[in-house]
């Protein structure tokens, strides 16, 4: 049988893509993977033809799992986490599974500012500068949120739940762009971000995002 298979952005820049590329790493799920460029004719609109060919949103993350497409980076971390129980990429406890959950959706909708103003450039190094009142805020709020889990859930664990869970792949991103642009972070953030730029799978991510070559002229909402 076929392994799965995972269609990307340029993992320099695609911050939808990396989040569901960890889980699948941390469920310890094979997959064969293949990188986009996310650029040229349809940029922006959803109309890429290469993306159009294997996602029907025109957008990337896309899994293929023989006939099945699954077109959406939380809903491909859930099928990771279904196939995997054991993996415990949500946490077993109940209250905890609930604050995963709500934590992990309010990335996927929320922090608009941040996206605008930050966007994912793992090879960048930008210098510190006055964010938007908006931007100030959604960088406050990731923070604020952190500590809460952390202090809450963490346990002796380093991650956000104490392991490895989908709400850390969903925030592993931030921890980029917030390097890239030197946004200065509370010690429990900082530990945090430190301890995903250790991890194993980050750091296979972060080497292919350092060997691309290929740049894209607008980063915004990747």
């Amino acid at each position: 049988m076929a392994l799965p298979h995972l269609f990307i952005g340029n993992k320099n820049y695609s911050s939808w893509s990396m989040r569901p590329w960890l889980t699948l790493k941390w469920a310890g799920i094979a997959f064969e993977e293949t990188v986009l460029a996310l650029g040229g004719p349809g940029y922006g609109k959803s109309q890429i033809k290469e993306v159009l060919d294997v996602s029907p949103s025109g957008r990337v993350p896309a899994l293929h799992v023989g006939d099945l497409v699954i077109w959406d980076s939380l809903a491909i971390s859930e099928w990771a986490a279904e196939q995997q129980p054991d993996a415990r990429l949500w946490p077993l406890g109940a209250n905890a599974r609930a604050i995963c959950r709500s934590v992990t959706a309010e990335m996927h909708s929320g922090f608009a500012a941040l996206r605008r103003d930050a966007s994912m450039n793992v090879r960048r190094r930008a210098n510190t500068r006055a964010w938007p009142e908006d931007t100030r805020a959604d960088i406050d709020r990731v923070q604020e949120l952190w500590t809460r889990v952390r202090n809450e859930f963490g346990g002796t664990g380093p991650y956000l739940f104490g392991g490895r869970t989908i709400a850390d792949a969903f925030y592993a991103p931030i921890c980029t762009r917030f390097r890239t642009y030197g946004v200065k972070l509370d010690g429990v953030s900082q530990d945090y971000c430190d301890t995903i730029f250790l991890d194993p799978a980050f750091q296979e991510w972060e080497r292919a995002a350092q060997a691309e070559t290929w740049t894209i002229p607008q980063t915004d909402a990747l």
